[in-house]
């Protein structure tokens, strides 16, 4: 039995993991579960799994999660440092790491060098600090097994293949609410369109990531440091019926993909499961209601985030960093309609060019650039 710690227990990755886990009670015990803001749902959560530990990162709700879970045998705590020390427990095999954001990478550094198996949701780990993840990861001899559907296909493709060499991969993308529009439709979208996604079922800021095409940037970074590919070996293409959910290519010229319906449980599943494959009940794609499958190329010019992330992938350094904190400021910025959906990739640029460039960083000058990069962006959200 794997003792699990889901970092981000109410979010949409989070709930569908417990989700999982709840179908295979046999397999798993939660251990720990945390959350940022959520505290009704993590109650109820902490009721049903009864982990050892629970986590509010806001310190305010400590109270009230306090005195609903007094009286069960459960260590209450709170804090953005409480999450990133409980992965230190002895009693965890994994960590599930479904928080959104660069909040993410202190939790998951902590827990790698805690010798823990990471099953990773949490995508800006890797864009902002993927160097020192990779070295993390070697020299700590722990398992990271990607959790994005993207991801896990590659992974799952690359099974059995550690000996052959991959000349390219092919990250597809649903092309998200607006693939159809054009750049100046995409002038007057609204948030409401924006949060509008035709096949996934996602949170706010992944979302909004998918409709500017920022997540397959930052896919694109996450799988140059997991699969050890140059930028050029990374290409991106638009898949409307999200069924092939990416694709390697080997150097004889042989393609590998993996397919199935768009639902994140699968991924998951994997993820927390592996090496071992466990039986499920999941709806079961039919080729014959899907008598056509489409791919498109990628349209930078319209989707600027996407050459945005490519930019910085080759620059290196600090650069991958600073643009994923402009993303999360410019994002927010359009949730909360103080932005246009199309000034997002113009927030990120101003941003990511005045930063101060690093090309080693530390993680302090990872944890700096960040917080500067959020400064810089904000000052362009009125």
């Amino acid at each position: 039995m794997k003792r699990a710690a889901i970092l981000g227990s109410t979010g949409s990755i989070g709930t569908q993991a417990l989700d999982v886990i709840r179908n295979n009670k046999d397999l798993f015990a939660v251990e720990v579960l945390t959350a940022g803001n959520n505290s009704d749902l993590l109650i109820r959560q902490a009721k049903e799994f009864l982990p050892k530990s629970v986590v509010i990162a806001n310190e305010k709700d400590y109270p009230k999660i306090s005195g609903a879970l007094s009286g069960l045998p459960i260590k209450v705590f709170a804090g953005q440092k409480s999450v990133e020390q409980i992965v230190e427990s002895p009693d965890i095999d994994i960590v599930l790491t479904a928080m959104v954001g660069f909040s993410g990478l202190v939790p998951t550094v902590n827990a790698i060098k805690s010798g823990k198996n990471i099953a990773l949701a949490n995508k800006e780990t890797l864009v902002a600090a993927g160097e020192i993840i990779n070295e993390l990861v070697h020299l700590h001899k722990v398992d990271l097994i990607p959790v994005d559907s993207e991801h896990s296909a590659i992974f799952q493709c690359l099974a059995g293949e550690q000996h052959n060499a991959v000349e390219k991969i092919y990250l597809t993308a649903s092309g998200g609410p607006f693939r159809t529009k054009s750049k100046e439709e995409l002038q007057n979208v609204t948030i409401e369109q924006a949060l509008n996604h035709p096949n996934w079922d996602m949170g706010a800021k992944i979302t909004i990531d998918s409709a500017t095409m920022m997540n397959k940037g930052l896919e694109a970074i996450e799988a140059k440091w997991l699969f050890n590919l140059e930028p050029t070996q990374i290409d991106i293409i638009v898949h409307p019926q999200s069924i092939v959910h990416s694709i390697v290519q080997f150097t004889d010229g042989s393609m590998k993909a993996q397919m199935g319906l768009p639902d994140m449980k699968l991924p998951i599943q994997y993820a927390l499961t592996w090496p071992q494959r466990t039986r499920t009940d999941f709806k079961r794609f039919d080729f014959l209601n899907y008598p056509e499958l489409t791919f498109h190329k990628a349209d930078p010019e319209k989707f600027r985030c996407i050459q945005l992330a490519y930019d910085a992938m080759n620059k290196a350094g600090n650069l991958p960093c600073a643009m994923n904190a402009a993303n999360e400021i410019a994002v927010k910025g359009f949730l909360e309609g103080r932005i246009k959906f199309t000034q997002i990739p113009e927030i990120i640029e101003k941003t990511i060019y005045n930063i101060i460039f690093v090309a080693h960083p530390s993680l302090d000058d990872y944890i700096e650039t960040d917080r500067e990069a959020r400064e810089k962006a904000q000052e362009h959200i009125h």
